[in-house]
């Protein structure tokens, strides 16, 4: 007798039992965690993304400005706010393809920008030695004095240094003078790329 009741499970005591596979369940305060899209969602603030785009359309603007003011990088802006603009879209316009060409266009801008002195000292009949020293001048005083101390620095540097070479002052004011001619020219030619830039973006955002 006693060993069949101690064999003999009593149906309601085993219905009481937990089930194991219950038992391994989470508790309710798990369930209560958050999805990570819903945690991302929470972390957006209102209004970023418009905030995002007006930025990128005043750096665009500021990078024509800066293209022909002094002190004032045009280039790093205009690029700057071709990708404030692109991250405001949620990375979707301007497409790929038109960014890197954007990007690349904001690099030749920079290039011109940088070497438009050099460039110009060979075009004006100065010596290649003349044309590098004069570009690297140019690059010292954009760092020190902005682009109106390297627009001074290359062209005295193409002077003194052709006037030394062909002992002819004629010859270095020549030099010196093309050297003037094309740096502000490159100055036309970069508002010219910095405003390129700001109107395809603005077409983009109104197509």
């Amino acid at each position: 007798m006693r060993n069949s009741i101690a064999t003999t499970p009593d149906p309601l005591v085993a219905s009481a039992l937990p089930d194991p596979l219950v038992a391994s369940a989470p508790p309710d305060s798990l369930a209560a965690v958050p999805a990570l899209d819903t945690f991302a969602a929470q972390l957006s603030v209102p209004g970023l993304d418009a905030l995002a785009l007006v930025a990128g359309f005043a750096l665009l603007v500021a990078g024509v400005a800066g293209s022909v003011v002094p002190s004032a990088p045009g280039a790093p802006l205009s690029t700057a706010g071709v990708l404030v603009y692109w991250w405001g879209t949620d990375y979707s316009e301007p497409g790929l393809g038109l960014l890197v060409g954007l990007v690349l266009v904001g690099l030749l801008t920079w290039v011109v920008d940088f070497a438009g002195g050099a460039i110009s000292a060979r075009i004006g009949g100065a010596a290649t030695s003349t044309a590098v020293v004069a570009g690297l001048v140019g690059l010292v005083m954009l760092v020190v004095s902005g682009p109106l101390g390297t627009l001074l620095g290359v062209v005295a540097t193409v002077f003194l240094l052709e006037f030394r070479r062909q002992q002819d002052a004629r010859a270095g004011a020549k030099a010196a003078l093309v050297t003037t001619v094309g740096m502000l020219g490159s100055v036309v030619a970069q508002a010219l790329l910095t405003g390129s830039m700001l109107v395809v973006v603005l077409i983009v955002a109104l197509t």
